[in-house]
């Protein structure tokens, strides 16, 4: 598909992706409990509380609680759904993820939402930036960040049968809808958005649709994009990474994380195993946000599809 033909069919928040997904995925498997930390509305779990009342568990603000019990309820065959802002979900309870989740393997689906500067108003004790470093580094954790509405639902029921714990990272604002309902969402395959001969676009969550965007006014210009949607961070899909490197000999990364120990950093490490070429990152550099519009803060902190732009030229020069 060319980067041009990408329809967008609606606007629509990412976390209300996956609240229809856990309840799609809850009316095919009795075995999907959520849990919140007094965020149901936020986490868009109004429908799932409607049809499964007693599959339900209102924890309170008591987010390391609501992790402990969530690694118990899988001892009894129970597939549980933890739901809180990205902050809470992560920095908060880091230690009772590692011990009690990671570290026993259990069968937690960790559902974070607010996630990245795009959270807004809330400013940057919300704004949590390191969280996809801080679940990659988790031995056994499997890390996923889908692009818009349909692809969010798509994962959250994924998960549902995947073996193991997932960190599943999502967001708040109202963004457009560029997948199919019907395209194909398979954990660990990255989705290849068009091809191309001069840059490869490597992105995830929010920046994917920036990435699509900057794609098109580069191809406008003449140059050849290759935009690839890393929606699994880990395990990340070294085969693709690799594969459009090969071709392009030069890429971008695109996050809505900080550029240390994100999306970018797994595939230069891939690179750099494998293929060394030049690689630029577009992401925040090392800072905190602050409270403010969403869009107008991915402008100010080098995240908008001009500054994608600059990053492509020049890997593009570097080669």
């Amino acid at each position: 598909m060319a980067l041009k033909d990408i329809q967008v069919t609606g606007n629509k928040d990412t976390r209300s992706g996956f609240g229809d997904g856990i309840a799609e995925a809850a009316r095919n498997n009795p075995n999907i409990v959520a849990l919140t930390a007094d965020l149901a509305g936020s986490l868009k779990l109004n429908q799932f509380m409607k049809e499964f009342p007693e599959r339900f568990i209102q924890c309170g603000i008591a987010e390391a609680n609501m992790m402990g019990i969530a690694a118990g309820l899988t001892i009894g065959g129970k597939i549980p759904y933890t739901t809180t802002f990205a902050n809470f979900s992560t920095g908060r309870v880091y230690d009772q993820i590692r011990q009690s989740i990671a570290y026993s393997g259990k069968n937690v689906k960790i559902c974070a939402s607010h996630a990245g500067l795009t959270l807004g108003e809330d400013g940057a004790t919300h704004q949590i930036l390191e969280d996809i470093g801080l679940m990659k580094m988790l031995p056994g954790m499997t890390v996923i960040v889908p692009a818009d509405y349909n692809q969010t639902k798509q994962a959250t029921m994924a998960i549902a049968d995947f073996e193991g714990p997932v960190y599943l990272r999502f967001g708040r604002p109202v963004w457009p809808i560029f997948t199919k309902p019907e395209d194909e969402f398979v954990i660990g395959k990255a989705q290849k958005l068009s091809d191309g001969t001069d840059v490869t676009i490597f992105a995830c969550g929010h920046m994917v649709w920036n990435a699509v965007q900057a794609g098109i006014a580069m191809e406008e210009k003449g140059i050849s994009v290759e935009v690839i949607n890393i929606h699994t961070i880990k395990p990340l899909d070294e085969e693709a990474v690799l594969n459009s490197l090969r071709k392009t000999k030069c890429a971008v990364t695109a996050e809505e994380h900080n550029i240390i120990g994100g999306l970018g950093d797994s595939i230069a490490q891939v690179a750099a195993k494998n293929f060394p070429v030049p690689i630029e990152y577009v992401g925040t550099k090392d800072t905190f946000g602050e409270s403010g519009k969403p869009v107008e803060l991915l402008k100010k902190y080098g995240l908008d599809v001009p500054d994608i732009i600059a990053a492509a030229e020049k890997a593009i020069s570097r080669k």
